[in-house]
């Protein structure tokens, strides 16, 4: 049999043959095609998978791999291909399997031999690395600023209400009064938090895996430094076996993402208690819900129920992702193709998510009578009556077997502990005297929490302005 001409070999990429056609007798089939092509989701990375082509022909020129000629051409010709992606006018092949080798073959189109010699010193495995660590730092980057704006929101509600009461539970039984606004201030120390994972994260991902290549680096000259400094990454990724095969980055901002969401369930969980009737702490602006085709009077929360929901597939991809790594030995495998559709939705979900509760929350109408009447029920200033006893002297445990009794004598007669006479009281303990009613009071016991952390109205206000410098926009 005659051999393939070069001609030949060249006109493969025109004829939408894969990259390695050369090596096989016979064509792959098109339910193998399917089966295997990544480019229907993966193609969403080509602005990332161009930045980091053209870092790497910077890189080549640099060195005299290739011309400046070259570099040129390669510059134009991945402008055209932003521009036609952006217009929806790319004309995406299943044939060429993904992003890497869809934008490849346009080039060479373009531009000809020039963009036959951008792969030159790297591979599809080192690249699609690249592209997602850049892909996944400007994800973090979006989730950090939707977090910040999410916080200044429940910052500024909480200054709103940081005298306004409700009751403060334990095992969905009332315990404490606590303030409206150092609740909401609670979900602003989690989503703070949630913003320290994710930076701590980004220092992980921006770190370099170009010029790995295959799984052992290259025989070529290449400086990854000058890459790392053009793509911005902190550093270079330190063994090759690694850095094509690590995608501990991707399983980290899910883990981030899954607790992001984890924190968005808990306060959906609120939410929707909150705007039941039976409780009616709140109100949402109506269109963050829906009614019902049968019952007109119904306004359902959508919103935090879709979110309380939404939760659970992020979770699931984070497990899907862990499960996916746990057997992979090094280094590349194409199960890592795998890794792709489930970070993309936790990154999506994460961002509508936040998107749409930045609004939200700042549309919250709140109906402090309703919060502090259920403050008034559950007998929540017991405590303040132990610790009363206590500064009197009397140990905790038998203040605590005091109290007790006097909730006790309350259910029986149905009124509070502030509705009890002063001499009723003092049968309990005579160290109680007449200063016991402002203790007693909802407003007396919020005010007594005045200590970093509590829920004193004073230390609220402090939290909030605190947390509202902190997130203001730069």
């Amino acid at each position: 049999m005659p051999k393939n001409t070069s001609s030949d070999l060249q006109n493969q990429f025109a004829n939408k043959a894969q990259a390695w056609s050369a090596r096989f007798s016979e064509p792959v089939s098109d339910l193998v095609k399917r089966y295997t092509a990544s480019v229907s989701f993966d193609q969403r990375l080509a602005a990332f998978d161009i930045q980091g082509s053209l870092a790497h022909a910077d890189m080549l020129a640099s060195i005299g791999i290739i011309s400046g000629a070259d570099q040129a051409a390669i510059e134009r010709g991945m402008a055209r291909i932003l521009e036609e992606i952006g217009a929806g006018q790319f004309a995406w092949s299943i044939d060429l399997e993904d992003v890497h080798l869809n934008i490849e073959k346009r080039l060479v189109e373009l531009i000809g031999d020039a963009g036959k010699r951008l792969h030159t010193g790297r591979s599809r495995n080192d690249q699609v690395a690249t592209d997602i660590r850049l892909w996944v730092r400007n994800e973090i980057d979006l989730a950090i600023g939707l977090l910040r704006q999410l916080r200044h929101k429940l910052a500024g509600l909480a200054l709103e209400h940081a005298a306004t009461i409700l009751p403060g539970f334990t095992h969905l039984q009332v315990a404490q009064p606590v303030t409206f606004g150092h609740h909401l201030l609670a979900y602003a120390e989690m989503f703070g938090r949630d913003a320290e994972r994710l930076a701590d994260c980004r220092k992980r991902v921006n770190r370099l895996p170009l010029g790995a290549a295959a799984l052992a680096g290259t025989s070529f000259p290449i400086d990854r430094e000058r890459v790392a400094r053009t793509l911005g990454f902190d550093e270079v990724c330190r063994n090759s076996l690694d850095a094509v095969s690590d995608r501990d980055f991707a399983i980290e901002f899910c883990a981030a993402a899954a607790l992001i969401m984890t924190h968005v369930s808990r306060l959906s969980e609120e939410l929707v208690l909150w705007m039941s009737p039976r409780i009616g702490f709140i109100d949402l602006a109506d269109r963050f819900c829906t009614g019902s085709s049968i019952m007109p009077q119904k306004k359902n929360p959508d919103v935090p129920e879709l979110a309380r929901g939404k939760t659970g597939r992020v979770n699931g991809h984070l497990v899907a992702l862990l499960t996916l790594m746990k057997g992979q030995p090094l280094a590349y495998n194409k199960d890592n193709q795998e890794d792709k559709e489930g970070l993309f939705d936790s990154a999506d979900t994460i961002r509508d998510t936040l998107t749409i509760f930045v609004d939200m929350v700042g549309g919250i109408r709140v109906k402090a009578d309703a919060m502090r009447a259920a403050a008034l029920q559950g007998y929540a200033t017991a405590t303040d009556l132990a610790d009363y006893l206590v500064k009197k002297g009397v140990p905790f445990r038998d203040a605590h077997e005091t109290v007790a009794h006097a909730v006790r004598e309350c259910e029986q007669r149905g009124c509070d502990l502030a509705d009890l006479p002063l001499a009723d009281l003092q049968g309990f303990n005579s160290l109680i005297e007449e200063d016991i009613y402002g203790v007693l009071t909802l407003e007396g016991s919020v005010a007594a929490r005045d200590h970093i952390g509590g829920t004193a109205p004073v230390r609220v206000r402090q939290e909030a302005e605190r947390v509202l410098a902190e997130t203001a926009q730069g």
